[in-house]
């Protein structure tokens, strides 16, 4: 009789420590922080950037991360191929050649997920 209660007791130790881990890797998901000033100049090269995590863990292998970018009352948009910068930062550089409001929008594919944040920036 004790044979079984110790084996029961394993099991189930077994399986609640399973849960527990598997409940720990449901609670990770990828988080992507824009990182773009909010008033821009004109006609200058400036840096799109975004932060990428998964958890606590900054993502260094993303399997795609674009911006795409349209100007406010257009339909005109451009995607622009973004590239890791180290430390979970993927950027790209840009020229906004007409003032306005714009949209950025990240597009980022990593661990299996897709996170899209958006920003508006004001280009003077």
């Amino acid at each position: 009789m004790k044979k079984w209660f110790l084996l029961f007791s394993f099991i189930l130790l077994v399986v609640a420590g399973c849960a527990s881990k598997a409940e720990e890797e449901e609670l990770a998901y990828l988080d992507v922080k824009m990182a773009v000033e909010e008033k821009l100049p004109a006609n200058q090269e400036v840096e799109l950037a975004c932060l990428v995590t998964y958890g606590d863990e900054k993502v260094t292998d993303a399997s795609e991360v674009k911006f795409e970018v349209w100007k406010h009352g257009t339909e005109d948009r451009q995607m622009i191929e973004g590239k890791h910068a180290g430390d979970g930062k993927y950027v790209a550089n840009y020229t906004f050649a007409t003032k306005g409001t714009y949209s950025v929008v990240a597009h980022v594919t990593a661990k299996n997920m897709h996170n899209m944040p958006k920003i508006d920036v004001v280009v003077e």
